[in-house]
């Protein structure tokens, strides 16, 4: 059966320390892995405006030996003119992966059914798999292992980066902390899977209202933008919603003392965070974006070899 990655418990905490060793060795030795030497073509379709998942499977690929085509939906048949599942079969004849970066994760669903070859979840609304790999690498480098770890998600609790932060890193044996205000909790279904990953690894789930609560004591504390692609029109109103969740220094002195702040990108200073916090001493927000390239050329190594 055709190994995928449509979000982040679609692997075993094994595996995904497997590809967190693999990103590690891959930043060392950029050009130690060439999967796609040929070259091979892997499809990379873009329905939401991108930079660093552009730039990095892009670059990503080229790394590997392989070719990137890039593509979006609106310079394409896929799902206007032709199924997903059609796509995918023509698609499966022509490159050796596919990753799409989307709004609906029923249609990477259909996707992946529909195909021989690996497909990516490069971003959903529901999940963000490929930065939480990213974002355990960064961990990694600099707090060492992550088990036992604390992890405060603060902002949008109800995102698709608040969703994959509580599955990763539950399924990593961390204590996951969301803090949202109402009206923007996680989805019930991905707490109780998170809370089932994290009984299984010795991790635990908070989810509160309260960001003292959730950042006390947090070895990482991590927020993203309160207005997300498609929800320009509420940007007043979340502004006004979430003015109790933004990241400041007063926020971060809650954390342990050697916390670090990460951030996915896009940042709007002043915002979800301030100016001091994102360009400060704790903030790791370089590493994580360039730890994209590694984490994503790992994956796809990883992928290719269990297909």
């Amino acid at each position: 059966m055709t190994k995928h990655f449509l979000r982040d418990d679609d692997i075993t905490q094994a595996q995904q320390n497997e590809i967190l060793d693999l990103a590690l060795a891959l930043k060392a030795e950029p050009y130690s892995e060439k999967p796609l030497a040929g070259p091979q073509t892997v499809a990379v379709i873009f329905d939401k405006t991108s930079t660093r998942t552009r730039v990095s499977f892009a670059v990503g690929i080229a790394d590997l030996g392989g070719v990137p085509l890039i593509m979006d939906s609106g310079t394409s048949q896929l799902g206007a003119k032709e199924s997903i599942a059609d796509t995918a079969r023509v698609m499966e004849r022509m490159v050796s992966a596919i990753v799409w970066r989307t709004f609906a994760q029923a249609g990477l669903e259909e996707m992946a059914a529909g195909t021989t070859v690996p497909v990516v979840n490069a971003l959903s609304d529901e999940f963000h798999p490929c930065q939480l790999l990213a974002d355990l690498m960064t961990i990694r480098e600099h707090k060492g292992n992550l088990a036992g770890l604390t992890v405060a998600f603060v902002g949008d609790g109800s995102s698709n980066m608040s969703h994959s932060y509580l599955l990763a890193c539950a399924l990593a044996g961390m204590n996951v902390h969301v803090a949202a205000p109402a009206g923007y909790q996680p989805a019930p279904a991905i707490v109780r899977d998170a809370e089932k990953l994290a009984a299984e690894h010795g991790g635990s789930v908070l989810i509160t209202e309260d960001a003292v609560a959730a950042v006390s004591g947090a070895d990482v504390v991590v927020t993203d933008t309160w207005v997300s692609m498609g929800q320009e029109d509420q940007k007043a109103q979340r502004q006004k919603d979430f003015e109790r969740y933004q990241v400041d220094a007063a926020l971060m002195a809650h954390a342990d003392k050697s916390a670090i702040f990460m951030h996915c990108l896009p940042a709007y200073r002043g915002y979800e965070v301030t100016a001091d916090v994102i360009d400060g001493a704790q903030s790791v927000i370089w590493d994580e974006a360039e730890n994209r390239l590694h984490a994503q050329k790992a994956l796809l190594t990883w992928l290719l070899r269990q297909n």
